[in-house]
């Protein structure tokens, strides 16, 4: 990938908690019309690796450059505005707020968006996300399923070019999964690149471009989806029980539709 085409790139990213290695000279590039995934054991660093971009979180050593800036020294408000969004693994709206103003608050902080032009987004984003009929619900009465939905949106209401999406598909059912998966194409359409953490696999292989897995601040594996977790250290560190069990998972997914 030449240095044109990337929109995030960490150059030799190190982060470690006392003892505990989150990153070790993590190098790691995602083009602007791309869809990556990402899967490892727990501990891998994956959250710590979205903090590292979002900026809640300062490596020790590298740098995190996004479209074409050195942005390490930003502070996350900052890299949302110059177009890096985020979602957290626990939902956390505002829940005395409707679905329509916890997105309009998003346009209007973290998209910097004012007046008539913050409600057209706002009502834009919910739209895109198969929320508009719940606009006017506080969001503290939402199921799981449309809590993610507002999660993600709440994202998009800050006019990301790059949306970080941290285990939105945790906890849902197999039906909510496939409503999730439309929604990221959709969102994907729109024009956004896309990094998702994930453990729910067939989720990733049905929308990602590139998949690579983690283990102990390391990028093990890169390539595409499947042929990422038909590797062996995959095999071993992700999947568990050893080639026949990554060989039954690889085959699901090739037969999922």
């Amino acid at each position: 990938m030449s240095p044109q085409d990337e929109l995030l790139s960490l150059r030799g990213i190190s982060k470690k908690f006392g003892q505990v290695v989150v990153a070790t000279d993590l190098a790691l590039s995602v083009r602007g019309d791309e869809a990556l995934g990402i899967v490892g054991p727990n501990g891998a660093g994956k959250s710590s690796l979205f903090s590292m971009i979002s900026g809640d979180l300062r490596p020790d050593h590298g740098s995190v450059w996004f479209d074409g800036k050195d942005v390490t020294a930003q502070s996350a408000y900052r890299r949302t505005r110059t177009g890096i969004g985020r979602t957290y693994q626990v939902p956390r709206p505002f829940e005395h707020l409707t679905v329509f103003e916890n997105v309009l608050v998003s346009a209007h902080q973290g998209g910097g968006r004012r007046g008539r032009d913050a409600y057209d987004h706002a009502a834009s984003v919910l739209e895109l996300t198969g929320l508009a009929a719940e606009a006017n619900t506080p969001a503290g009465r939402l199921g799981l399923l449309q809590r993610k939905r507002l999660e993600l949106s709440r994202s998009l209401g800050t006019d990301p070019t790059l949306l970080l999406l941290d285990e939105v598909a945790g906890g849902l059912t197999d039906p909510e999964v496939t409503e999730l998966v439309d929604v990221v194409r959709r969102i994907r359409a729109a024009g956004l690149a896309v990094v998702w953490i994930e453990h729910v696999v067939h989720a990733l292989v049905k929308s990602v471009d590139r998949m690579i897995c983690l283990a102990g601040g390391r990028v093990v594996a890169d390539g595409a989806p499947l042929d990422v977790l038909a590797h062996p250290d995959v095999r071993e560190l992700y999947l568990g029980g050893g080639p026949e069990s990554a060989d039954a998972t690889a085959d699901e997914e090739k037969a999922s539709p």
